[in-house]
């Protein structure tokens, strides 16, 4: 991991979301310095799900070395900012780095991303970055260290990244256009950089998301923070980029990346918006310009499985079927499969149930997907999260129950 130098001690970093997850980490790698700390998060009280809060964060701060102003800050709420900045100026007496942080993330397709979720995206990433950039800036500017950081993606235009959770995307991409814009606007003496993961990093949200077992596929919030606290170092010359933090880590000299996976030697999941999909995204843009088509991978061409194989698929299923599963579960599942008809998963009634065509309850997750992917998805050759983030799977429906039927899939891999 990427020593401390002490160079950030009497600095005063505001970080939005710090109560947690990356934000804490990167308040925490700042503290060992002796760095001022201004949490500015929204958990006061303990959350039922999600640990932490801005006044364990501040003691986890004080505890390494570092001093902590915990502010009850929701970034869609601009007196909220305008209120942590002042009382961030009367403690430390300025601001040397702001980092944006906080977000909200709905992977949902355009007809089921409902207006008040869109407006939370909105308004948390693209408006909340804007805002505490803007009250932040004019004490930024009397700064020798100055820095912005947005913890948000290099802008890439491949359609694949948009397709399946436009609004989220656009979102996200609203923060990294910041970047281009105060990078240029506040040349000379702010800088202003994105910082993004070249791999899923183990948080509540990629809990949420990923689903059980995802973490042995992450990385620890510990890489982004030793990315972000090379990049504070760094001059204000150093401005307008879009930095991955495997790459400036290599930069740093560090070698051994194992120390940052959850599971060394596992493999892991790549980030969003990186296509750095083997099976999914061809990386070779050709000379005309052609936006990355969808090709399967060549070296591993296998014929299509007969129906036989999908009827078997779900003969284990149901075998594998059990009160417990159906209490844990509470969904039905419609699978739509371009070549193998549609078939359904009932984990609502007594002891479950499987077959083809219709359910006769409203299903509530719809997946659609080839023949050859779903038995890829339930032989554990072919993760969910990666068949939907590349394409191969589409969803309609509730996105907290299709993430619960990955735990049943792991189940079934050993027989499948």
């Amino acid at each position: 991991m990427l020593p401390n130098t002490g160079r950030l001690a009497g600095c005063t970093v505001f970080i939005t979301g710090a109560s947690r997850g990356i934000g804490k980490a990167i308040a925490l790698k700042a503290a060992k310095d002796g760095a001022n700390i201004v949490i500015a998060a929204k958990t006061a009280q303990p959350h039922p799900k999600l640990l932490g809060t801005i006044y364990t964060a501040a003691e986890e701060i004080e505890a390494v070395g570092g001093k902590a102003l915990p502010c009850i800050v929701d970034v869609r709420d601009e007196q909220q900012i305008s209120a942590a900045v002042e009382k961030a100026i009367k403690k430390f007496g300025g601001i040397d780095i702001l980092v944006n942080n906080a977000s909200a993330i709905s992977l949902t397709n355009t007809l089921d991303t409902p207006t008040k979720r869109l407006d939370l995206m909105m308004n948390v990433n693209t408006r909340g970055t804007y805002l505490a950039s803007k009250a932040c800036i004019p004490y930024l500017k009397k700064s020798k260290v100055a820095h912005i950081l947005n913890i948000s993606p290099p802008l890439n235009l491949n359609p694949v990244w948009f397709k399946q959770h436009c609004a989220y995307t656009i979102a996200k991409y609203g923060m990294s256009m910041y970047v281009l814009g105060m990078a240029e606007e506040f040349k000379g003496e702010i800088a202003v950089n994105a910082l993004w993961p070249k791999t899923a990093i183990h948080t509540a949200a990629m809990d949420m998301l990923g689903g059980p077992g995802i973490e042995s596929q992450c990385r620890k919030v510990d890489i982004i923070a030793d990315a972000a606290y090379s990049i504070f170092q760094k001059p204000k010359s150093f401005t307008g980029n879009f930095v991955i933090d495997e790459n400036i880590l290599k930069e740093e000299g560090i070698e051994n990346f194992d120390v940052y996976a959850i599971k060394p030697g596992h493999p892991l999941q790549p980030d969003f918006f990186l296509d750095e999909y083997p099976e999914a995204v061809s990386k070779k843009v050709e000379s005309t310009g052609a936006v990355p088509e969808f090709k399967e991978e060549k070296l591993q061409l296998q014929p299509k499985p007969r129906s036989g194989a999908v009827e078997e698929t779900f003969r284990i299923v149901k075998d594998s079927l059990s009160d417990d599963v159906v209490k844990a579960t509470q969904a039905i599942y419609l699978f739509e499969l371009s070549d193998g008809g549609t078939w359904f998963l009932d984990l609502k009634s007594k002891g479950g149930n499987v077959g083809y065509g219709e359910p006769s309850d409203q299903a509530d997750v719809v997946m659609s997907m080839t023949t050859d992917d779903f038995v890829k998805m339930f032989s554990g050759k072919l993760k969910p999260t990666m068949a939907f983030m590349s394409g191969k799977l589409k969803i309609k429906g509730n996105m907290a129950l299709a993430i619960k039927l990955e735990k049943l899939m792991n189940q079934m891999n050993a027989r499948l």
